[in-house]
């Protein structure tokens, strides 16, 4: 634990169960890849752990210019990739000891209201960790009735998807939604105040966009897939999800590839085992109190740790991960 509170005390974004992924990977040592490098946390943590090389990967081009400031102390221990962590496999010459990858956005992203993810200040709908492509905004204003309550369902398990959804396109009729408050207001005049404890109107709104423009179960999917291709025998795959639907995902990801039976049922019999790929544990790691009190933005997280057998790498069935049922290309 004295590595993560060393690597947490420099970094004012602290990352989330760093020190229950350096405790469950024990000992850290190897090649390891950051494929949401963020502020650079976890890459420095695992350094500080015994990590001999860390390969860091971020698709925010903002972090590397933030990461100037520190990251040459380290030398050729660090590198760092401008790219997404489903490609994170070509990034490496070599099987990699260790994969982390912290799912969604970063607090860094949420304090910078001229990024849009955040309804707590106003700011431009962007929402674009890339700063490139389909915006929310873009989404705002293109996406029919139908495909926005679907977002706002599958996506952010909004119950009152399809009343906010009306809204959208009534306001939208009277004028362009472009801000982050613009739109909030709108979520705010469809649901009632929130109880003292319960979460902002808007949050799963905002989450149900950010997960639209980004793709991200696209690419949470093909990043596990990746992961499982680059590790060596033995490496470990650590995952920290913020919401029940990413850690569904992840949660039956580990489930799927760690050897079962198939085509089996009462009536035949089981058509044949699968080879183990991971050994997994059984149960998430959630933040223990005295870490949610450092840092509140935890209190939601989840940790799976698998580690990886020598059973070839393969496809992934996107059917058994409990997938969102949404084709953004439907728009």
């Amino acid at each position: 634990m004295a590595a993560a509170a060393k690597a947490q005390n420099r970094d004012p974004h602290i990352p989330v169960l760093l020190g229950s992924i350096l405790e469950a990977c024990a000992p850290i040592s190897g090649h390891w890849l950051d494929g949401t490098f963020g502020a650079g946390g976890y890459a420095r943590g695992l350094l500080a752990a015994g990590a001999a090389r860390v390969t860091g990967v971020d698709r925010d081009p903002v972090v590397f210019e933030m990461a100037k400031e520190w990251a040459g102390e380290y030398g050729d221990r660090l590198d760092l990739v401008e790219g997404t962590f489903s490609d994170l496999d070509q990034y490496v010459n070599e099987p990699l000891d260790g994969v982390v990858l912290d799912l969604g956005v970063s607090s860094m992203q949420l304090d910078q209201a001229e990024r849009g993810f955040s309804f707590m200040g106003d700011g431009p709908l962007d929402m674009r960790m890339s700063q490139a492509g389909t915006s929310a905004a873009d989404i705002v204003a293109e996406a029919d009735e139908g495909l926005l309550a679907d977002i706002l369902y599958h996506y952010g398990e909004e119950r009152a998807s399809r009343r906010i959804a009306r809204a959208i396109v009534a306001a939208r009729a009277e004028a362009p939604i472009v801000t982050t408050a613009a739109l909030v207001a709108i979520v705010e005049r469809c649901l009632p105040r929130p109880k003292p404890g319960q979460s902002h109107p808007a949050t799963r709104t905002f989450q149900a966009l950010r997960i639209a423009v980004n793709d991200e179960f696209g690419q949470l999917v093909e990043g596990l897939e990746a992961a499982e291709r680059a590790l060596k025998p033995g490496g470990w795959l650590a995952v920290v999800s913020f919401h029940s639907l990413e850690d569904r995902v992840v949660k039956r990801f580990f489930q799927e590839r760690s050897g079962k039976a198939s085509g089996g049922n009462r009536y035949q019999p089981e058509a044949q085992v699968e080879a183990a790929r991971f050994q997994a544990r059984n149960k998430a790691i959630p933040a223990d109190a005295d870490e949610i009190a450092r840092n509140p933005r935890s209190r939601s997280a989840n940790l799976r740790v698998g580690r990886r057998t020598d059973a070839p790498a393969g496809p992934v069935e996107r059917a058994k991960l409990g997938l969102p049922k949404l084709k953004m290309g439907e728009r």
